[in-house]
Formats: C-alpha cells, structure tokens, sequence
C-alpha cells in the first residue's frame, strides 16, 4: 500500500469537526531510535496528514544520524542515552576518557576513537549501549574478574535503567525540542516525557504498550528493584495527563496497580490494505528461493519467549518445499542466524534486517503462513495482542497463533488463524501444514476473511479517532 493511500483512508475516517483543526506541535518520546516503531509512525503519519508538526525524539545509535527529517514528513530527533553517560562527574569522565584515547593513539598509532563519534555536548557511546559490534567480530577469551570488579558490575545491572534514565533525560533537555503536547512511549519514554512537558508546562500522555513489570528483564527482578520499578512507574502515570493502552486486559490491569483512571485503549491495529494482485514474491527473490516454497513469516523482535525456538523445531517435519523467515532483530539474532546455518535448518530458515513501517505491509503480505507462538512466560505475554497479529490480519495473510487469553479471542471471532499451544512444536507444525496445504481457492478465501476483518473493525482508522479527540481534551484545541 502506498503512503499515499495510507493518507487518504486517514482522511477518510477523520472524526466531524476536522475543519476547525489548529495546527500543534506533537512530540512521540521514544526509548528507541524510531527506525522500526510502528505505533509512533502511524501517530506520526495521521497528524502530519492533519496539518500539525511532529518530531520523534528518539535515541541516537552508532550509524544513524542525530538529526534526520524524514520522508513522511516528520523530523527524528536522537539524543545519546547509556548507563556510563548517566554516571556522575560527567565534565570530569569527559576529561578522563579523552586523556585515556589520546594515551591509546599515541601508544597503539591507532585511531583516537575509531566508532565511538561524540554525541552532542561532548559524550561518547559506551560499547554495546548504541553501538553493534560488527557482524562476523572475533571475541576474546573472558577472563573471571576480580571479586571487587564483580561487585561493582552487578552494583551498575541494578543502577542501569535508573542511570540510563538520567543520561536519556539530561540529554533529551538539551536537544531543545518544545512541544503543545509530550506522548511518552513506554516505561523507559514516559519519565523523559514528564520531564519535558514539566519544564513547558504542557500535557503528557503515558502510552502503556506492554505490563512493564510482566515483561522481559522487569518480570525476573525481585525484591526492593521490583518495589522501586512498581513505585516509579505508578507515579509516572500519576503525573500524566493520561494514561493510554492497547487493549483491554492491559488496561483492567493497570487500572488496578497504576492506581489511575482506567487508561484509553487504542488498539495497535495497521491501516486498512488491499494486497497486490498477483501477490508479489519478495523473500523469494530475495533468498532465491523456489518459486514454487511456502513461506512462514515470523516479524518482530528476536528475543527470549518468543516461540521462534518452538518455530525451529516445528520447521522439522514439514514439506521441503516450506521455508521460514525471521524478519527482524534482537540479542537472539546471532544464535538464529548459527542455527541457520546448520543441518536441518540449512537452506530452510532465512533472517533479515527488519524493515522500516511504510513497507512493512507489502512485505508481510507475500508470505503464506505468519506465525506467532509467543510464550506464556508472563502475564504481559498472556494478555497480548501484538503488532504482529493486526499486520498479518491487514495483509491478508493466515496466522498460527498462541491460544492464550488475549490473542485467542480475536482470532476466534475473525476466523484469521488457528490457535495452538505455542510450547507444542508438533501442534504448531500441524497448523502450518493445514495453511501451507490449502488449495489457491482456500487460501484466497482465508485472506479474504481476514482483509474483511482488518477493514471493518481491527484497522489503525477505527482506532485514532479517540486518540486524536484525547488530544484535544488535553490542550484544549482540536487536533
């Protein structure tokens, strides 16, 4: 789908009254760099559409520029954001690591700083917060540390999101982005967020995307950093103008431990799609593969309890004539990409670079099986519904599903998968195997049920509208 027809179904739905719109100046805080964020790119798409400014005030990677004005029409703002920058002393550290390069220049006649370029206001970036190593690096042998510098590194993993946060907050104030209204993303954006909006005295929204103390690194902590974490996060939504979500679970949820008024639920549906026809091939050209090979997609992020292990083991058994993709990245993507590489997966299982949301669609919609397995490891993963599920829905494409609480019941009303048991690869095989085996006829009618489904309820234009009128709740003038 063109960007040009995203604008037009925006323009379509847009609530009665748009006519009166005084332009604003939104500002998405995100954790991330904003490359792959599809919530704030549709935010960002409907309000440009609409006549206001928007900048993503994002976070500054190796390789990515500190500035860029994108071509939707918004501006990405990055700022520098790690845990040594967040340490105190900061003139003096600046001082110490400059001296520490220049000894190391003058002793190795090497680069002073070779892929460490200074951020804006004179810090660098400390070595695996914003930098990638480079693919195919040889790692040298660990050596145990002494027990002191083994204490004060775990003393750093406790302080990490704390420093981190300090870093993001220092840094974001000095980038010098003013804004009519702050939309936090997530646990690590909204405290910058508040930040912001306290020194312009204008409204911030908390976007709540996930039970942040049900997920990943927050779920396994314990003790005094899970009461600390649990205390920040309710008096970051406390000081919001609003607290949003994505679906109703999530909001119950947080109703009860946030302790606010039940958040706004704007659903992370994609935007109404029609796929080409005939469906393109693009992973078959790009991995070369048989025109003839059945393609499951998995998108999204390569991380722990996603069920991509489960992918793997379920892709034994299946035809030879059915291939598995992983489109994205994440701390797994190195172990996939080994694994890939090896009998029996050797020339049956693809990786790539995921790719930015304008394309997503177009991408997703030539697969012929998405599958999303994700783990019951939380309660956060339990009450899911995630991107994933609403992009294959938009683009036409059958689902392999967890039948967990919060996925089981849409998928169940649209006809758009078949639920399994995500931690039974053989269930998860038996799924695909009925996708992959369906006649032209079958699957055309499978795509077209679930095209019917994203167009009339589960589609980004019946969502924004009640984000769009919050908006205007909050500053006081349509949006």
């Amino acid at each position: 789908m063109t960007e040009a027809s995203h604008e037009t179904a925006a323009t379509n739905e847009r609530p009665a009254g748009t006519g009166s719109v005084v332009s604003q100046h939104l500002v998405l805080v995100l954790p991330a760099t904003g490359e792959f964020d599809s919530r704030s790119y549709r935010i960002a798409r409907e309000l440009i559409g609409r006549g206001h400014r928007v900048t993503m005030l994002a976070r500054w990677k190796a390789g990515l520029p500190f500035e860029e004005d994108d071509p939707n029409g918004y501006r990405i703002v990055r700022v520098m954001a790690s845990t040594a920058d967040g340490l105190p002393f900061r003139r003096l550290r600046t001082l110490v690591g400059r001296a520490i390069r220049r000894l190391y220049a003058l002793r190795t006649r090497g680069p002073r700083s070779a892929g460490t370029p200074l951020a804006p206001g004179g810090g660098a970036a400390s070595p695996g917060e914003g930098a990638e190593s480079p693919e195919g690096a040889v790692l040298r042998p660990v050596h145990r540390a002494s027990l002191p510098r083994r204490l004060w590194a775990a003393a750093i993993r406790r302080l990490a999101i704390p420093l981190t946060l300090r870093s993001h907050i220092r840094n974001a104030r000095e980038a010098g982005v003013t804004g009519d209204l702050y939309h936090g993303m997530a646990y690590m954006g909204i405290p910058i967020a508040l930040d912001l909006g306290r020194r312009d005295r204008v409204p911030v929204v908390y976007d709540a995307r996930d039970i942040y103390l049900e997920a990943r690194n927050l779920a396994r902590s314990r003790g005094i950093v899970r009461w600390a974490a649990a205390r920040a996060e309710r008096g970051w939504a406390a000081r919001s103008a609003r607290v949003i979500t994505v679906n109703d679970a999530y909001a119950d949820v947080m109703a009860e431990r946030l302790r606010v008024e039940r958040p706004l639920v704007v659903m992370n549906c994609s935007y109404r799609y029609e796929p080409a026809e005939p469906r393109e091939r693009r992973f078959h050209d790009r991995f070369g593969l048989n025109p003839a090979t059945k393609i499951v997609l998995y998108h999204g992020g390569l991380f722990p309890h996603r069920g991509i292990e489960e992918l793997f083991e379920a892709m034994i058994g299946l035809p030879d004539g059915v291939a598995l993709v992983l489109m994205g990245y994440g701390v797994l993507e190195p172990e996939f990409r080994r694994r890939a590489a090896e009998a029996p997966w050797l020339g049956r299982v693809h990786l790539m670079n995921a790719v930015p949301p304008a394309d997503l669609l177009d991408w997703v919609a030539c697969a012929d099986v998405a599958a999303m397995p994700i783990q019951a490891s939380t309660l956060n993963h339990r009450l899911t519904t995630p991107n994933k599920l609403f992009e294959a829905m938009a683009a036409g494409v059958p689902a392999v599903v967890s039948d967990l609480p919060g996925m089981a019941s849409i998928v169940t009303e649209t006809g758009s998968g078949i639920l399994v048991d995500p931690a039974d690869p053989a269930a998860i095989r038996r799924a695909i195997d009925e996708i992959v085996a369906l006649d032209d006829a079958d699957w055309l009618a499978w795509r077209r049920r679930c095209l019917a489904a994203a167009h009339d309820r589960y589609s980004w234009e019946t969502q924004v509208g009640r984000l769009i009128d919050e908006y205007g709740r909050l500053t006081g003038r349509p949006w």
